[in-house]
């Protein structure tokens, strides 16, 4: 489909910010041609930048009617009125409900006595009113039930604001903080501990607040730029812990939530690539750490004197498993292992000394407690979905190893999860590492031969690429799309030497991984270079702008969304958000060994002269992750050089962050917006 006559063959910038920044750094010049799209306050810019939607509006003009379909088709399986499953936290269930036409939840209360009535504590929708963005951050209610502290962003820049609702009278108190992060409340409910933003957006002040004073303390304070800090109590109620974290390493302290005026108590001193955690149960601190192996190991210390030399082991360290994981109950521990690439969970008795696995039925899923609010329960609450199986809460007895099944998604137009199948592959990378691919499709319109699929990716930070299930994705399927995950290396599928052989000096691995696992799915019949898409967002960006530089024959169409795609511009301006923090990450390009590096494989940098797949490039100008600027420049590049006639579009969100639009319509239709693009490119458009 060719675009509308009224489209425009591309985008001019202006001439007035055309002039070239010129970067010296270790005896060589970096010009950026584009570097003038960082002015976000110039108009010429803001007007560049709606010319480049304009485009991508007039390039996509043809295909509105079907977007517009494919809105409602999404939409007609979602049940926009519902209600989560209550959990319980004190003498009340919480729980939040959404309602027709409403783009947010509303958050709510029971007494949990016979006919209570329904309190909403917050509703987001009347706080969202007049903005074009809303998000809400921390939302932590007091040990007597009587206040809630929680943050909003009303931009996407992720700049949260803190402020205390009487629950009582429904009245906001006097409290009003910038910049917050996290949130821990003290047992006396008049003291609430919150953690402060600096202008590089890096967490580094925890500050106490007793409510109704200014006089707030400095409790801890971060100078280290590659740590940031959070706060949190622990499940037990009895301590509040303050966590400081680099990529690599960790630290922790601890404060008795009945004396919150008391000194924080430091369990291990920092030391280089050492990493833990720490939750408490009775007399006890319970620590994951990685001080015996880049997997993990448990060890218990006493509250009296937790330092290292204390420390008793409780699991030991094991190559082949990572312990990612505690949960921690008056009677009970949850262990959260990942072995294999999936994850599992593990119950164990502290009374009986017996443990047990959980069993799953299937061999490819996504598992995670949630609503885990109460510390004496032998219930252990968990969320369990594949990319077949809607997202299903279940309740576990960890006693009698029984399960109950409070909810499951509901997909409305009758979904049958016996017309789909998961199937779970292996590539194999050059050095024989084999790469799980996860992939789904519907049955009846599997080919005998090579089909329409599209292939995501993420892998960095040691995140595992998750399977999860999707009924927009149904969208994909019931057209005979195949969905495909790469578990590229850089994440954290098979624990944390899987991150280690995709970060810093061994980044390469992460796009040499994608691309054998998009030759296997070929070579298997799955799928053709011309029946190929890809998709992958933030550091997934990176990870398409890599791998279409180096084969860009491979893929018929690429989707990049708020892509990290100028590696080493970015990494030089330490002013950035999120920068000096990633240096154990992506590696300090002051260091001229992660200078070439880095340089060799920056999908902005290695822009050529040849022809490239269709490509659809999305961002939002309020991004605080990646800045806007980032895919702007790089569109700008690409269009001036490349060869072929392809499609390349750049959508911008001009009212919003890292995660696109905050309302659940709007973020509805731009699913379908992209998924139409993808669609178009595979020949599935009408």
């Amino acid at each position: 489909m060719p675009p509308s006559a009224s489209a425009p063959t591309g985008i001019e910038p202006p001439q007035a910010l055309r002039a070239a920044q010129v970067t010296r750094i270790h005896g060589r010049e970096l010009t950026d041609d584009y570097g003038w799209l960082r002015e976000k306050d110039d108009p010429r810019v803001r007007t560049y930048l709606e010319a480049e939607n304009a485009y991508t509006r007039a390039v996509m003009q043809p295909t509105e009617a079907f977007q517009d379909a494919l809105y409602r088709e999404m939409l007609a399986r979602i049940k926009e009125t519902d209600m989560g499953v209550p959990y319980r936290y004190g003498e009340y269930d919480y729980y939040s409900r959404t309602e027709a036409g409403k783009d947010y939840p509303i958050y709510c209360r029971r007494l949990r006595q016979a006919d209570a009535t329904e309190h909403i504590i917050l509703d987001a929708n009347v706080l969202a009113e007049g903005h074009e963005f809303f998000s809400i951050g921390a939302l932590a209610v007091s040990p007597d039930a009587n206040l809630l502290a929680y943050s909003t962003d009303l931009t996407g820049f992720r700049e949260f604001t803190l402020q205390v609702k009487d629950l009582r009278s429904g009245e906001l108190l006097a409290e009003r903080i910038e910049k917050t992060r996290s949130v821990a409340w003290a047992s006396d409910s008049a003291t609430l501990f919150y953690v402060l933003e600096d202008s590089a957006k890096r967490a580094w002040r925890l500050y106490r607040h007793t409510i109704g004073r200014s006089d707030d303390t400095l409790v801890y304070e971060e100078a280290d730029t590659r740590f940031s800090i959070g706060v949190q109590r622990s499940r037990s109620r009895a301590w509040i812990f303050l966590g400081a974290h680099s990529a690599t390493t960790s630290e922790v302290y601890c404060i008795s939530a009945n004396d919150p005026t008391a000194a924080p108590r430091l369990f291990a001193p920092r030391t280089p690539d050492h990493e833990y955690h720490v939750d408490h149960r009775g007399d006890l601190f319970y620590i994951v750490t990685n001080d015996r192996g880049r997997n993990f190991r448990l060890v218990s210390a006493p509250v009296s004197d937790p330092a290292p030399e204390n420390w008793t082991e409780v699991i030991p360290h094991r190559d082949d498993v990572m312990l990612e994981d505690v949960d921690l109950f008056a009677r009970h521990s949850v262990v959260h292992e990942r072995s294999g690439g999936f994850p599992r969970l593990r119950i164990a008795n502290f009374e009986t000394g017996e443990s047990h696995p959980v069993e799953f039925p299937e061999p490819v899923y996504s598992v995670y407690g949630t609503g885990n609010a109460e510390f004496d329960t032998a219930t252990f609450r968990f969320a369990y979905e594949s990319l077949v199986t809607p997202d299903s809460i279940f309740d576990y007895d960890m006693n009698t190893r029984s399960r109950k099944l409070l909810k499951q998604e509901e997909i409305l137009g009758g979904y049958d999860p016996a017309q789909y199948r998961s199937e779970l592959t292996y590539a194999t990378a050059a050095d024989g590492t084999p790469i799980p691919v996860s992939m789904v499709y519907r049955r009846d319109r599997r080919l005998a031969g090579s089909q329409p699929t599209l292939l995501s990716g993420y892998g960095a930070y040691g995140f595992p690429s998750d399977v999860h299930f999707s009924s927009t994705r149904l969208s994909l399927l019931d057209r005979g799309v195949i969905y495909a995950i790469a578990h590229v290396r850089g994440g954290g599928e098979m624990g944390k030497k899987w991150h280690d052989q995709g970060r810093m000096l061994y980044k390469k691995n992460t796009f040499e991984d994608f691309i054998v696992a998009a030759e296997h799915l070929v070579a298997q019949n799955y799928t053709s270079p011309n029946q190929l898409a890809i998709e992958g967002g933030s550091a997934g960006g990176l990870l398409m702008g890599a791998v279409v530089n180096r084969r860009p024959d491979l893929f018929t169409a690429v989707v990049a969304e708020v892509p990290f795609l100028d590696v080493v511009n970015t990494m030089l301006d330490a002013t950035l958000p999120l920068t000096t923090g990633e240096y154990e990450e992506w590696g300090n390009p002051q260091d001229p060994e992660f200078f070439e590096y880095m340089l060799s494989y920056s999908p902005y940098d290695n822009i050529e002269r040849k022809a490239y797949p269709a490509m659809l490039v999305e961002t939002s100008l309020n991004d605080s992750q990646v800045m806007y600027w980032e895919p702007a420049k790089y569109v700008a590049k690409l269009r001036a050089t490349k060869t072929d006639g392809n499609p390349l579009l750049l959508k911008i969100n001009m009212g919003a962050g890292h995660g696109g639009a905050s309302g659940r319509y709007d973020y509805l239709r731009e699913i379908a917006f992209t998924y139409t693009f993808i669609l178009w490119q595979l020949g599935l458009v009408p």
